[in-house]
């Protein structure tokens, strides 16, 4: 009871902002700028730079002082980068982790409607596990790389829990902006940091979210300032290695997906596949990537992501069960 004797004010989670970059420093002083300027602000701030040799770190320290910027010996990728930041912000007990790439500007509302929609999609089983924004291309239209699709077979219960929130039920979400329950990834793990790049996200909040709920909310906005708008079967030339490599890796080896769903995803996978190589300007440099993928994810598994970090001289927190 409070000393006035009404009921005790319920505590305010706190969140922390985690932002990875790679050379990327005046998208990342826009980004920076919009998270600060959030009517919500985040509790804490944690960039962390892979490496970057244009002059990231000292813009942080000289524009933004209040960032906790983790600075990495190399570039070990998105995956590493939000494996570092996501143990920084366990490690200071923070409740909720808002992930974001470093080329994402939220709209000044964004992280409200995120808390918004988690207060009101919870249920018998608790808040949702995670809550991602609706991801639009600089000129508004809905990006279609940063589009989770609604959940397949999401039951009835779950629509409406959703829909009583403004949202829809998701499967899997982007690291472009995803608030996700700390507790969870506690119990869970972080990502897999030897994926560098790619497939990291899903990977790691497909695992989140088995047997849990995930809620994509229409009101949170953030504008992702890619290049060029595109969806995830635009040609990535040499760095197909990756998406292949890492997919065998998810479908082998990840506890994310059920048996059915890996079915299911592996079907749109190589649908997105053959997608990509109608529309590649040299097919010969993504065949090379994809032999070099399948080669590498069927005869290598990834390093464990303790050992990654500790290499980069990060901690790990040790995880509270496996459920």
């Amino acid at each position: 009871m409070s000393a006035g004797g009404g009921a005790a004010q319920p505590r305010r989670e706190s969140v922390a902002a985690v932002v990875v970059t790679y050379n990327r420093r005046e998208l990342l002083d826009e980004a920076l700028a919009a998270l600060r300027d959030q009517t919500r602000v985040p509790d804490r701030f944690i960039v962390v730079d892979n490496a970057s040799s244009d002059g990231t770190a000292a813009l942080i320290r000289d524009r933004f002082p209040d960032v906790e910027l983790l600075e990495l010996p190399r570039n070990v990728g998105g995956a590493g980068g939000f494996a570092a930041g996501i143990a920084r912000a366990l490690d200071a007990g923070m409740d909720l982790l808002w992930l974001l790439d470093d080329d994402t500007v939220p709209e000044p509302g964004a992280l409200q409607a995120l808390l918004a929609a988690r207060e009101a999609g919870a249920g018998e089983d608790g808040p949702p596990t995670l809550v991602a924004s609706r991801v639009v291309w600089t000129d508004g239209r809905a990006h279609p790389m940063n589009t989770p699709r609604p959940k397949p077979r999401a039951t009835a219960a779950e629509w409406e829990i959703a829909r009583a929130a403004g949202c829809v039920p998701i499967r899997s979400a982007s690291f472009v902006s995803v608030l996700v329950d700390a507790a969870v990834v506690r119990r869970r793990g972080l990502p897999v940091a030897d994926y560098f790049l790619w497939n990291d996200d899903f990977e790691f909040t497909t695992r989140l979210l088995r047997g849990r709920r995930g809620l994509l909310c229409d009101d949170s906005v953030v504008v992702h300032k890619t290049k060029g708008f595109g969806g995830a079967d635009a040609d990535p030339g040499e760095r197909f290695f990756y998406e292949v490599r890492n997919k065998i890796w998810l479908f082998t080896g990840s506890p994310g997906l059920a048996p059915p769903e890996r079915a299911l995803y592996a079907g749109s996978t190589l649908r997105r596949w053959s997608r990509t190589f109608v529309g590649a300007t040299d097919r010969s440099v993504l065949r090379r990537a994809m032999l070099r993928g399948v080669r590498d994810g069927l005869l290598t598994r990834p390093r464990p992501t303790a050992a990654l970090l500790s290499e980069i001289g990060v901690d790990t927190p040790q995880r509270t069960d496996k459920t």
